[in-house]
């Protein structure tokens, strides 16, 4: 039976960009197959009965891509802030993540999404590294997604440093087969995707970086690896490999367009030159970048050489916000202070890059309301003075908007916050499940 029509129209779409009135989406089955008014949508129906839901003073948006975030950590917001980088992964991630368990994961990863719903993320990207020995885990982060209806893509992590914890530890062979079984379970599956994520150079040794690099083409996934976030990464590629780091991937015959490099802050140009050689993309994080101090990634130089380039808001713990509409103004202000040049970079182009860039990175139709893309919509409210007065809306909505704004959100066409309230999972019960969990914490730390 072929599924039912529904249309999605505001007072106001942001329509490839261009603010359109009396506009949004028509969809069949998760699938938009018209945007555009609302009288071009009814044409587009061709007399089939159309669900409509009119969001009246509303300015609907695609949902916000968050291409780059480690679930569990929301959990550890707090817990080493303001402290240098080695210090604050000791303090934080080494000491408490390998306590979680299966429990505090999923605990971790319904608290973070279900923020990010609240705040315009409709897709994530979970880089997930605390394995503990198989894949439980990583199924409770995916399982949180979905009972929240979000769709969440599991960067599998390929770990192996062996000055890390041992819940983050495996060989390549075992990382390499629980990836693969991993990616085929959830194969088809609409709300839940896999890819391939070795950790890092200093957190993946060569064997397990081409074993990921293997498995991704292998599985027909992309590939998600830290590199050159602070510059002590910079000058431990060069005191044991004699390159710098992106370098060493292409080396290793790592580096190919499936590759999605994440910070890139201490890319020097030939680097840059040659992330756009081979057409691999980038995840943006500028929020965490400058929470942990870490430098400024040249996302102005990337984009003239036709880089793709996503945002992310990484761990709850090293930014303390999971908002992509946050992220769309730290890339803005932070790249023109690093260039001393106000024009340096467009609101639309950050806009851009939180939307559908972050969907050209996970290789997913999202992030744009266009026809063959799902329906993932946010509803601004026109009523929020942070997008008066409405002189360029785009512009109010990377430099102005304020989470009250944000009321509703569709994901693959359904509804999952309804006027600034989750609707699948309540938030009261994932508070009284971080507290429970979390109790006694901070006398701890």
């Amino acid at each position: 039976m072929t599924p039912a029509l529904q249309g999605i129209v505001g007072d106001l779409a942001v329509i490839e960009g261009q603010v359109r009135e009396d506009a949004g989406i028509l969809a069949r089955g998760g699938e938009i197959v018209a945007a555009g008014s609302e009288a071009e949508l009814t044409a587009a129906a061709a007399g089939a009965a159309v669900a409509w839901t009119r969001a009246r003073a509303r300015v609907l948006t695609p949902g916000t891509v968050n291409a780059h975030n480690h679930s569990f950590q929301s959990l550890l917001r707090g817990i080493a802030d303001d402290r240098p980088f080695l210090e604050w992964r000791d303090r934080a991630l080494y000491r408490w993540a390998p306590r979680l368990g299966t429990r505090g994961v999923e605990v971790g990863a319904l608290l973070a999404f279900g923020e990010m719903l609240l705040h315009g993320v409709t897709t994530v990207c979970d880089f997930f590294y605390l394995q503990d020995g198989g894949n439980d885990n990583a199924r409770a982060v995916l399982q949180a997604g979905q009972r929240l209806g979000m769709r969440t893509v599991l960067g599998r992590c390929f770990y192996d440093w062996d000055g890390a914890p041992a819940a983050f530890r495996e060989t390549p062979a075992e990382a390499r087969a629980r990836f693969l079984e991993l990616a085929a379970a959830v194969r088809g599956q609409a709300l839940m995707h896999v890819l391939a994520a070795p950790h890092s150079l200093h957190g993946a040794s060569p064997p397990m970086i081409r074993t990921a690099a293997e498995a991704a083409e292998e599985a027909g996934t992309p590939l998600h690896i830290h590199l050159s976030e602070e510059r002590y990464q910079v000058d431990d590629a060069m005191a044991r490999f004699g390159m710098r780091p992106l370098y060493v991937v292409d080396q290793l015959d790592a580096l190919s367009a499936r590759v999605v490099a994440v910070h890139g802050c201490w890319f020097d140009e030939a680097e840059r030159a040659l992330l756009a050689e081979r057409g691999a993309g980038l995840a943006y994080n500028p929020g965490s970048n400058m929470f942990l101090g870490d430098g400024v990634t040249d996302v102005v130089d990337l984009l003239a050489r036709g880089v793709r380039v996503g945002l992310g808001t990484d761990g709850g713990c090293s930014n303390s916000r999971v908002s992509v509409f946050d992220e769309m103004r730290s890339c803005a202000l932070l790249q023109k202070v690093q260039r001393l040049d106000g024009g340096a970079i467009r609101a639309e182009d950050c806009f851009a890059m939180g939307t559908r860039g972050g969907g050209e990175l996970l290789g997913l139709p999202v992030g744009r309301l266009a026809a063959g893309y799902r329906a993932d919509v946010v509803a601004l409210d026109l009523g929020d003075p942070s997008l008066w007065p409405a002189h360029d809306l785009v512009k109010n909505i990377v430099y102005a908007l304020s989470a009250r704004a944000i009321r509703d959100v569709w994901v693959e066409g359904r509804r999952v916050v309804e006027d600034g309230e989750l609707i699948n999972v309540p938030m009261a019960e994932i508070g009284a499940r971080v507290r429970e969990l979390t109790a006694g914490w901070s006398a701890a730390a």
